[in-house]
C-alpha cells in the first residue's frame, strides 16, 4: 500500500470548512463535541458566535443561544481564547507528533508518540484508515483542561502490515474477510479476487486499496488455508497472522535436494576425528533436528575431555545462496503446539545436518579439558567429524541418571556430575534460576487436545543446558575478549540488560504482599542473588508460578547485538549463540565469523551485522508470539467442552477491563470481564494490581485465590471468559 496523506480541501472562498450534518440539526448533547471539533479543524482562524452557528448549520433559536454559553465555557476551560469581545480562537495551535497507532475494537484508538509523551486519543473518524502498529503522523488538537490529548492522523508514514487473516463470508456478488477488529476493519473482496474461497474458509487477504470515503478496505485473496476450525488451517492462520511462513518454497527444497551427502576423505583430513570417542545426543522424543551432541573420555592425567559438537551447517549452507537467503529471512525455526516450521529445508535440518546415530557427521566443536571439580584447564575450538553412538530422549537419559543403570551410564553420570558443579558455580556468580515448566498437550491425530500436562526441567535437561551454555560463553570469550595489542573484531553477542529499577520496585511491592523481600538496590550480583533467594522460597507453593511470571516481566528481554554488554540473567560477561545453527540464523552467522577469524580474516562491517542482529531479534519475538498464540488456542479448545464447570484458580492479571484468572488444574487462563462484576462499580488501582469496589471496597488483587465457572470459549479470538462464583 502506498503512503496516505490528508489534505484540507477548501470548499468556500475563505478556505474554511463548513461542517456537514447531512441537513440535520445538531442535538443539544452533541453541541460541545461539534464546537471542539470545529475549532480544532480551524486552528488559525477566529469566529463569532453567529459564524460558528452558521458553519455548524444550526438554525433553531434555542441551540443558537447555547452556542454563546458553550464558547464562554470553553474559554473558562482554557480551550479557547476570546481574542476581542465576542470573537473566539483556539488558545493553542496544535502541534505534531509521530508514533505507533494502537487500534481498538471500540473505536477509541490511541497513538503512542515516539518522544515518550502522553498517548493521544484518535477517534475512528480521524484515523485516516490507519491500522494497528502503523507508523503515523498526528496533528494534536488543542487540549482542554484535565482532558487527555486528542488528535487526528494526517499521514500514514509506514504500514506495519497489509496482509490479514480471517474468515470469508461470501454472498452472490461480493465477499468480506471478517477480521479481528483490533487489527483492521473487515476487508471487501470483489468476486473475481476470491481465488475459489467459500464462506467459512480461513483465508489470507492482501489489502490493495482503501478509497478515502469507503468504510472498508478492498483486498484480494492470497491463500486459502482451509475450513475454519480445522487444525491445520488454524495453525497456519496463527503463523500468517504474525507474518511467518507456513510452507517451504519448492525451489528452495529442490536446491537442498541437490546437496551431496558424501563426506570426502579430503574433508575428513581437515578435521579432528571423534568417530571412535563415546558420543551421544539427548533431545525431546519428537525431535528430528539433532543439532548438538556430547562426547566424553578420560585423559591419561585423570581429567575429562568433554566435546560439545554442533552440526556444521555452514559447510552445507553457503552465504548468499537460495537456501541461505530463505534461512536469513526466517531467522528461526518456529515451534507450535503440534508442529515445527523449520528454518532450513528438511533435507538439511532432519537429514544432512542432523546428528543422527551411527552416521558420520560434520561438526563445529568446542572441546574442553575439565578436572573432576569442573575447572577448565584447556579448551580448543575447531571443525570435527563425529559418529553418535546413541540417540537418547530426555526421558531415557533421566531414567539412567536416576537409576545409574543403562547404556552409556558411565558417560552420562560423569557429565551430570560435572554439569551440576558448573551450574552451582554459575549461580554463585549471580546467575538467576528461572526454572519454569512448559505447558504441553496430548493431542489426537486431528490435532484435538486430549490432555494438558506440565513439563519440568530435570537433570537430563540441565546437563545439556549447562554444556551448551559453556560452549556459547567460551566462543564469545574467544572472539570478544580483548587481546593485547589487537583490536576487537565485530561479533554477534546474545545480550541481556540489567532490570529496570522501576519494575524492580514494583516486583518488590508485589512480593511483599506474600511476605517476601528482595533487594532493589546495590550491585547486580546482590540483586540477582536476592531474586534467586525469592525463587527458591516460592518453590512448591501455590504462588510460585505467579511470582515467577511477575519476576520475569521485571527482566529485560535478551536480544542479539554486536555491542556487548554481557548477559545479566546468566551472569556472563561474554555470551553468544553457537549451539543451534539448524534452527537459529545467528548461530549460523557465528559459525561463519568463527571460521573467518580463526583463519586470520579481517573484521566484518559492524553496521551490516547489527542490522542482522535486529532482524533476528525481531523474528525471534514473532516466533515466540506465534508459539504462545498456538498454546492459547489449544487451551481454549481444550476448555470448550467444559462450559459450566467450576475450577479453582489464582488471579494472574488485573486490568481496567477485567480480571485474568489462571486455573490451578491446567494453567489455562481466562478473563472475568469487569462488566460482569455487577455488585459494585470497580476501579483499577495500577499501583496495587487491584480492582476496588467504590462502595463496598471489595478488592480483587493479583495473586488472590478465586473460584470461577467456565462461561464462554471463543476459539476465533483465543479467549476464555469465566464467571465469578460468589463466596
Amino acid at each position: 500500500m502506498q503512503k496516505d496523506t490528508r489534505k484540507n480541501k477548501k470548499n468556500n472562498s475563505s478556505g474554511k470548512k463548513k461542517t456537514k450534518n447531512n441537513g440535520k440539526e445538531l442535538k443539544r448533547h452533541e453541541l460541545m463535541d461539534a464546537v471542539i471539533t470545529f475549532f480544532n479543524n480551524h486552528p488559525d482562524d477566529a469566529f463569532t458566535s453567529s459564524q460558528v452557528s452558521k458553519m455548524l448549520n444550526i438554525k433553531k433559536y434555542p441551540l443558537r443561544q447555547e452556542i454563546s454559553g458553550t464558547l464562554n465555557f470553553l474559554v473558562e476551560d482554557e480551550f479557547l481564547a476570546e481574542v476581542s469581545k465576542g470573537i473566539y480562537k483556539l488558545r493553542f495551535k496544535g502541534s505534531y507528533v509521530e508514533g505507533i497507532f494502537d487500534k481498538k475494537s471500540n473505536g477509541k484508538n490511541f497513538v503512542i508518540p515516539d518522544d515518550g509523551s502522553e498517548p493521544v486519543l484518535i477517534a475512528e473518524r480521524n484515523s485516516l484508515h490507519a491500522m494497528r502498529d502503523d507508523k503515523v503522523k498526528v496533528r494534536l488538537y488543542a487540549k482542554r483542561k484535565g482532558q487527555e490529548p486528542e488528535g487526528e492522523v494526517i499521514e500514514i508514514l509506514e504500514h506495519n502490515k497489509d496482509t490479514f487473516v480471517g474468515n470469508l463470508e461470501v454472498s452472490a456478488n461480493f465477499a468480506f474477510l471478517l477480521t479481528d477488529k483490533r487489527w483492521a476493519n473487515d476487508i471487501f473482496i470483489p468476486k473475481d479476487k476470491l481465488k475459489g474461497g467459500k464462506s467459512g474458509d480461513k483465508a489470507v487477504v492482501k489489502i490493495t486499496s482503501w478509497p478515502e470515503q469507503a468504510k472498508n478496505p478492498i483486498g484480494e485473496v492470497i491463500d486459502i488455508l482451509g475450513a475454519t476450525g480445522e487444525n491445520n488451517a488454524e495453525m497456519h492462520a496463527i503463523l500468517a497472522e504474525y507474518g511467518l511462513p507456513y510452507k517451504y518454497p519448492l525451489k528452495v527444497e529442490k536446491s537442498a535436494d541437490k546437496i551431496s551427502a558424501e563426506i570426502t576423505e579430503e574433508e575428513i583430513q581437515k578435521r579432528e576425528d571423534f568417530r571412535k570417542i563415546p558420543t551421544f545426543t539427548i533431545d525431546p522424543k519428537d525431535a528430528k533436528d539433532f543439532d548438538d551432541a556430547l562426547s566424553v573420555r578420560q585423559l591419561p592425567n585423570g581429567n575429562w575431555e568433554v566435546g560439545v559438537h554442533i552440526a556444521d551447517v555452514s559447510h552445507y549452507v553457503q552465504p548468499n545462496t537460495l537456501i541461505d537467503k530463505e534461512a536469513e529471512d526466517r531467522a528461526t525455526s518456529v515451534y507450535l503446539v503440534d508442529r515445527t516450521i523449520p528454518m532450513l529445508p528438511e533435507r538439511l535440518s532432519n537429514e544432512l545436518c542432523s546428528l543422527r546415530p551411527q552416521e558420520e557427521k560434520l561438526c563445529f566443536s568446542a572441546i574442553f579439558e575439565l578436572t573432576e571439580n569442573a575447572e577448565i584447564k584447556n579448551y580448543r575450538i575447531g571443525r570435527t567429524i563425529i559418529m553418535s553412538d546413541r540417540r537418547f530422549t530426555y526421558e531415557e537419559a533421566e531414567e539412567i541418571l536416576e537409576t545409574g543403570k543403562g547404556e552409556m551410564s558411565k558417560e552420562l553420570l560423569t557429565l551430570n556430575t560435572l554439569a551440576k558443579i558448573l551450574r552451582e558455580k554459575r549461580f554463585a556468580s549471580g546467575a538467576i534460576d528461572f526454572d519454569r515448566f512448559e505447558v504441553k498437550f496430548e493431542i489426537d491425530d486431528k490435532g484435538k487436545p486430549l490432555n494438558v500436562y506440565f513439563k519440568e526441567a530435570k537433570d537430563s535437561n540441565k546437563l545439556i543446558e549447562e554444556f551448551m551454555l559453556l560452549a556459547n560463553r567460551t566462543v564469545a570469550e574467544f572472539v570478544g575478549k580483548p587481546k593485547k595489542g589487537k583490536k576487537t573484531k565485530t561479533f554477534i553477542y546474545r545480550i541481556h540488560d540489567i532490570p529496570n529499577p522501576e519494575k524492580m520496585e514494583n516486583l518488590s511491592s508485589f512480593v511483599g504482599r506474600f511476605g517476601y523481600k528482595i533487594k532493589t538496590e546495590g550491585n547486580n550480583s546482590d540483586i540477582s542473588k536476592s531474586i534467586n533467594k525469592l525463587l527458591d522460597h516460592v518453590k512448591g507453593r501455590k504462588e510460585q508460578n505467579l511470582i515467577e511470571t511477575v519476576a520475569i516481566r521485571a527482566m529485560a528481554k535478551a536480544i542479539y547485538s554486536t555491542h556487548n554488554i554481557g548477559h545479566y540473567g546468566l551472569a556472563f560477561e561474554y555470551y553468544t549463540h553457537f549451539t543451534s545453527p539448524i534452527r537459529r540464523y545467528p548461530d549460523l552467522l557465528v559459525h561463519r565469523l568463527l571460521e573467518r577469524y580463526m583463519a586470520g580474516g579481517k573484521s566484518v562491517p559492524e553496521i551490516k551485522y547489527e542490522k542482522e542482529c535486529k532482524h533476528c531479534s525481531d523474528m525471534e519475538q514473532l516466533a515466540s508470539n506465534a508459539e504462545r498464540a498456538s498454546i492459547k488456542y489449544k487451551q481454549v479448545e481444550f476448555m470448550s467442552d467444559k462450559l459450566g464447570q467450576i475450577f479453582d484458580g489464582v488471579i494472574s492479571g488485573v486490568t481496567e477491563w477485567g480480571i485474568y484468572v489462571e486455573l490451578n488444574a491446567n494453567k489455562c487462563e481466562g478473563m472475568i470481564p469487569i462488566r460482569d462484576l455487577d455488585d459494585d462499580f470497580y476501579e483499577f488501582d495500577e499501583k496495587t494490581y487491584s480492582l476496588i469496589g467504590r462502595r463496598k471496597k471489595k478488592r480483587y488483587r493479583l495473586g488472590d485465590d478465586i473460584t470461577v465457572k467456565v462461561a464462554r470459549a471463543n476459539l476465533e479470538r483465543k479467549q476464555l471468559d469465566f464467571a465469578l462464583i460468589s463466596e
